[in-house]
């Protein structure tokens, strides 16, 4: 016989001590049903039992839910979807009030240790962050079906989940329990694990270990063995960025459907939607990977490599952070690098892309009124609110934040002669925050990691062009890689009258900020009836007879009024950039570039 280590006494001890805590806390049981799937109702109940002596104590029992859902910053009120709520303890019926929009207060027995909810939840929105349920599947994020105890957050919890008579497959993040129970360790767990149910195919793959699932919704058609093969490069590639997995399994919820497109991050499964077209068109096909590559590394970026405010999370508030440009912004600077150093995506392909980044941003008014972490910040009340004035008051943390991935990139390269790059920010995060300290990070100690990796001070940089709206100097670090930034439109003179028409018709859908229209009158809204006394078929071709310096007479219709105004037209402001090499490289800059596009 073998002596006992005292580590497994240790052990033995813990898993009673453990087994003693769980028997006294509090059990939370779900139960999800859906007998009508075809009227988009999913039926929830939920148990309630053992009691702890604080419940007790108060007399009732608070049952929240969710406003919005991690990863899509916005307040939604799941709540308004909430039908039917009734409360028993046995026989006996349990009075319930709703105390505020999504707060339902249930009133406790004097005896009774537990307590049934029951409740209809409707699900016919079919996005990565809502639910959705018809005859065909139902598909649901926790956040927006199942209710929560605020202080029982950390208490474990099962799913047991009736499927519609004829689904025959679950597909989740969350652990099998067997017999379509399912187990979170907490709220957080439970919330961050959508469901998908039904009769999806599901393909599956081994990456390093770690075996990894594509459930794949709708009625399409594809190579199963490619779009396996391309799920497993793209997801090795994306490992080879941190160099550790955190996930014991993972999984892709994947619904193809006739139009759509997004993704959302959990911590060990995302959904995605693409269009059914997506695996006969290569450009598609190629776009479809790189939002694969977007969502799967955000298992690391956002969900471990964090921000202070994105988790543990408020589930009734707003979470504010500066960062999002880095946790969305730079993951989706990644998208397209993982792709290329996966050889997905050629170095052509790869420079178009990102000097299309470039171009969307400078082309953009409101990048030089909104910095991007006042973008990251007012995501709550501008991102997913644009209006007509969205283009000139703000600029998306989602695409400066990539050109700013990018950026540090290049300048980490340069500084440390290729030693380095933003790999290693990523590692240094992870390792220090994520494993060693088991918490997010504040702004300071985000710029602090950079700076470490880089080797240098970077506050002018971070305040000038992060916290700060100054044009980015792009040929600067560029240069190190024996490329440069190039305005193909340098040079011309195109007049220019800076209105968003809506279909290429005569209704003004938007006005560029300091353009002719601005300065001079014109409205959105407006609908064009004349220039120069004559309806125009095509007011862009119409505007580019001109010249800059001329001045057109805009007829409009407003309010059921009609006006005129005298606009002046100016030169074209709109830069059309691409990525070009050097003339007369240097072998340093060849080295360089060949690391930088791992050639």
């Amino acid at each position: 016989m073998k002596k006992i280590s005292f580590f497994f006494i240790c052990l033995i001890f813990s898993h009673i001590s453990w087994s003693q805590n769980t028997a006294n806390s509090p059990k939370i049981e779900y139960f999800l049903s859906m007998e009508q799937p075809q009227t988009h109702y999913f039926d929830v109940v939920i148990k309630l039992s053992n009691f702890d002596a604080k419940t007790k104590q108060q007399g009732f029992i608070d049952l929240k839910m969710a406003v919005w859902t991690p990863g899509s910053y916005l307040i939604r009120e799941y709540a308004k979807n909430v039908e039917g709520f009734s409360a028993t303890s046995g026989s006996a019926n349990v009075k319930s009030d709703k105390i505020n929009k999504n707060t339902w207060r249930l009133r406790l027995l004097a005896a009774s240790n537990e307590v049934t909810v029951k409740y209809k939840v409707y699900a016919y929105e079919l996005s990565v962050r809502t639910s959705f349920i018809d005859d065909s599947h139902g598909y649901l994020n926790p956040a927006t079906v199942f209710m929560y105890v605020n202080d029982w957050k950390q208490t474990p919890s099962t799913v047991t989940i009736k499927p519609y008579k004829n689904w025959n497959t679950i597909s989740t993040g969350l652990k099998s329990l067997g017999n379509n129970t399912f187990e979170a360790e907490n709220l957080d767990i439970l919330i961050d694990s959508p469901i998908e149910i039904g009769t999806q195919k599901v393909l599956s793959f081994d990456l390093k270990g770690i075996p990894h699932k594509i459930a794949m919704y709708g009625d399409v058609k594809f190579d199963e063995a490619k779009v396996t093969e391309d799920f497993k490069k793209v997801c090795e590639s994306a490992l080879g960025v941190v160099g550790e997995h955190p996930c014991k399994d993972y999984t892709f919820l994947i619904h193809n459907i006739m139009m759509g497109g997004g993704g959302l991050e959990h911590l060990n499964s995302t959904t995605c939607q693409t269009s059914r077209m997506t695996y006969a068109n290569e450009k598609m096909y190629q776009s479809f990977m790189s939002l694969i590559a977007h969502e799967y590394f955000h298992l690391w970026n956002v969900k471990r490599i964090r921000p202070k405010a994105l988790g543990p999370f408020d589930y009734e508030n707003e979470n504010y952070t500066h960062l999002l440009w880095f946790s969305e912004g730079c993951t989706s600077f990644y998208q397209n690098y993982i792709l290329r150093r996966a050889n997905m995506m050629t170095p052509e392909d790869y420079l178009k892309s990102y000097s299309g980044e470039i171009n969307t941003i400078e082309n953009q008014p409101g990048n030089k009124i909104q910095s991007v972490t006042e973008s990251s910040w007012d995501a709550w009340i501008k991102f997913y609110r644009p209006n007509e004035n969205s283009r000139n008051s703000t600029v998306s943390y989602y695409d400066k934040g990539a050109v700013l991935g990018g950026v540090l990139n290049l300048m980490i390269l340069q500084s440390t002669k290729g030693a380095k790059s933003l790999d290693d920010v990523m590692r240094l995060l992870y390792q220090e925050y994520y494993k060693k300290q088991g918490r997010g990070f504040s702004d300071e100690e985000f710029q602090k990691a950079v700076e470490t990796v880089a080797g240098k001070n970077l506050n002018d940089f971070f305040q000038k062009y992060i916290f700060g709206t100054e044009t980015i100097p792009y040929n600067t670090y560029f240069e190190a890689v024996g490329m440069k930034l190039v305005d193909k439109n340098e040079g011309k003179e195109e007049p220019y009258l800076g209105v968003e028409l809506r279909g290429g018709g005569l209704r003004i859908t938007g006005i560029l900020r300091d353009s002719p229209a601005y300065n001079d009158g014109l409205n959105t809204g407006d609908e064009i009836l004349q220039i120069d006394g004559s309806k125009p078929d095509d007011v862009f071709k119409l505007v580019s007879s001109k010249k800059v310096g001329d001045v057109i007479e805009v007829k409009i219709r407003r309010d059921g009024l009609e006006k005129k105004y005298n606009v002046t037209l100016q030169k074209n402001p709109t830069k059309n950039y691409v990525i070009e090499p050097l003339e007369n490289q240097s072998k340093e800059q060849k080295e360089l570039y060949k690391k930088w596009l791992y050639l």
